[in-house]
């Protein structure tokens, strides 16, 4: 069979193409960063961070952009492609992230994080600083975090049920505004008829998963696959015998959780309890 051809010569990977785009486009206007930055109202180190493939940039700026070159929706179609290339994670990911694409439904815990799902940016963002990102890489991996959440989104999106430990709603952000908005994002959450959130109380005492977060995945054939993830790596468990224990541990671990909606009076209750900001 004879080898594809390649028509337009530019990159096929997503990122890659994005940025690819960005500079021709601004080439063939003749325009240097800084005429751009002048003429959108952003700092011209931005659009450079987006040609030098660093950064993906925002909605509103790639909007902006669409506008600016008279590519009406081509640059955010080119955006969210980016977005959702699951290339940008580690290689040990990337397996998981295909598998997560194609779940049928799925069932997380976490003993110490919210699940990147529901995180919002400023959450995500403190949580991906501790591992000593530089400001380009963070904002890289925050951004292609949030674009995982669209597996969620939709009139066909999978169930999604988490089970927290109450460690996870009594760790806080710095900023109290920050965890402010996450709490109300989480209870916003719960509201979607697709996702089911719940806490493990400190007083339902040691489990079988006591030091192990997981995410289990329903595949399309039927068989169910397990992710569990510490500080340091993530291990995928496809083995059919390991990961049924480990299902058990998760069934009799939820026995012990809140109902969902005492979880929801329970995040309702920290929200009550948060701090009043001063009054300027």
């Amino acid at each position: 069979m004879p080898s594809r051809r390649v028509v337009t010569g530019r990159s096929q990977e997503p990122r890659r193409r994005f940025a690819e785009e960005l500079r021709l486009l601004r080439s063939g206007r003749g325009e240097s960063l800084r005429q751009v930055g002048e003429r959108l109202g952003w700092d011209p180190s931005t659009f450079g961070k987006m040609e030098s493939g660093e950064s993906l940039g925002s909605p509103e700026i790639v909007e902006a952009l669409d506008q600016h070159y008279g590519t009406p929706g081509l640059l955010l179609t080119l955006w969210e492609l980016a977005l959702a290339d699951n290339s940008q994670f580690k290689e040990r990911y990337r397996q998981y992230m295909a598998r997560e694409a194609e779940a049928r439904a799925l069932w997380h815990f976490s003993v110490s994080l919210l699940p990147g799902l529901l995180q919002t940016s400023a959450y995500a963002s403190e949580v991906i600083s501790l591992h000593g990102s530089s400001d380009s890489e963070l904002e890289h991996h925050v951004n292609a975090r949030l674009g995982r959440q669209k597996l969620l989104e939709g009139n066909d999106a999978p169930p999604f049920r988490t089970i927290v430990s109450e460690a996870v709603l009594r760790t806080p952000l710095r900023c109290t505004k920050a965890w402010q908005e996450q709490l109300e994002c989480l209870l916003e959450a719960a509201d979607r008829p697709n996702i089911t959130v719940q806490v493990l109380p400190f007083d339902a005492g040691l489990h079988g998963l006591a030091s192990t977060s997981l995410m289990f995945l329903r595949m399309p054939d039927g068989t169910t696959v397990a992710h569990a993830e510490n500080a340091h790596r993530g291990q995928l468990i496809q083995e059919s015998s390991s990961v049924e224990l480990l299902l058990q541990r998760y069934d009799a671990m939820r026995d012990q959780a809140l109902s969902p909606a005492e979880s929801r009076k329970f995040i309702m209750q920290l929200l009550e309890e948060l701090p009043c900001e001063p009054s300027t």
